[in-house]
């Protein structure tokens, strides 16, 4: 007996021999995937049927069945886990979804969000951090909406994501528990919520454990690698160096661990740096990196079932689901070095 449920993206992906992020690629930006991988993830498309599964059950019930998932970067490690959870709770409930990857682009994001004023998307899960650019243009109201690992500032939008000030308070707590009293935190934002939320469980250990101000470090970054290079260059222009750094994600450490490998310091005799996410990557770099993970496919899976909730039952004020982190111990912390 033929197997009626509708194909996912999961499945183009393992059919394909690729990750979810590059079947996403070869659909949205075929120019930037590989002819040979382009041909992989199409003829995998037509084998399972993928996007006219979904489409066609659409059109039969008379009513747009899709959901729009904006992302600024579909590339984002964290991107790919957490659309498994968002599309199979999808697929559980009759859904498919629609993936728009925005590049923080106002026009990119402007043309995505026309699935929504033509009804060929019923519901939008926001991966940005904020409000879509321009949908005050199409002159609608955003359909039932829920961001997704960051949270948007100022909205009404529900949030389902990890505890941010709880990990990043187990993550200061790690390090102070291996004696570091003099730590940097790397990654402070006047506009991104979750880089503030960990903020704030940063000073909240560092609080309990009575650590001055002096012996705080904290620099603003925009959580790339190349932010935490560059905090790395700011601090050996003080007087005074942190022992460790906690950083806002694994981006900004890995950023940390090279800028600090580059000036040749031995890793992590002389300093400790802990992340937050858990990537892939963060298990390759040298020494591997400690960091918070984030359960990802769990917070895609609630981000579903909260939208579908808002779209069968009648909207409530904004909810707030916060799902707790887990310390992945690994090589990048140590006891303090003497200085």
């Amino acid at each position: 007996m033929q197997n009626s449920a509708p194909a996912t993206i999961e499945d183009v992906a393992r059919l394909a021999e690729v990750s979810i992020a590059t079947v996403s690629r070869a659909i949205h930006t075929p120019d930037k995937v590989a002819k040979s991988t382009r041909q992989r993830v199409n003829q995998a498309i037509a084998i399972t049927g993928y996007t006219t599964n979904a489409m066609a059950r659409s059109l039969r019930m008379g009513r747009s069945n899709m959901i729009l998932i904006l992302a600024p970067d579909i590339g984002d490690p964290n991107f790919s886990s957490t659309l498994i959870g968002l599309e199979n709770e999808a697929r559980a409930h009759g859904y498919g979804v629609l993936i728009g990857h925005t590049q923080n682009d106002p026009e990119r994001g402007l043309e995505y969000l026309k699935f929504l004023s033509s009804g060929q998307a019923t519901g939008l899960v926001l991966f940005t951090g904020h409000e879509p650019f321009g949908h005050q243009v199409l002159g609608t109201r955003l359909p039932p909406s829920v961001a997704v690992f960051e949270p948007v500032f100022g909205s009404k939008i529900s949030y389902v994501g990890v505890d941010d000030v709880a990990g990043a308070r187990k993550a200061a707590e790690h390090l102070l528990s291996a004696g570091h009293r003099s730590i940097a935190f790397i990654g402070d934002s006047k506009t991104r919520l979750g880089h503030q939320r960990r903020r704030q469980g940063f000073d909240k250990a560092l609080d309990a454990a009575r650590i001055p101000p002096a012996n705080r470090f904290v620099l603003e970054g925009d959580g790339t690698i190349e932010s935490g290079r560059l905090a790395v260059e700011q601090l050996f222009v003080r007087d005074t160096l942190p022992t460790a750094f906690m950083c806002v994600n694994d981006a900004t450490a890995v950023g940390v661990l090279s800028g600090l490998t580059a000036r040749g310091y031995n890793l992590p005799h002389d300093f400790s740096v802990i992340g937050f996410d858990d990537v892939p990557q963060a298990t390759y770099v040298n020494p591997a990196l400690t960091t918070i993970r984030q359960p990802r496919t769990a917070i895609g899976k609630q981000a579903m079932a909260l939208l579908i909730q808002q779209l069968s039952e009648r909207p409530t004020e904004r909810d707030e689901i916060l799902l707790m982190p887990d310390l992945i111990v690994r090589g990048s912390v140590a006891g303090p070095a003497r200085r």
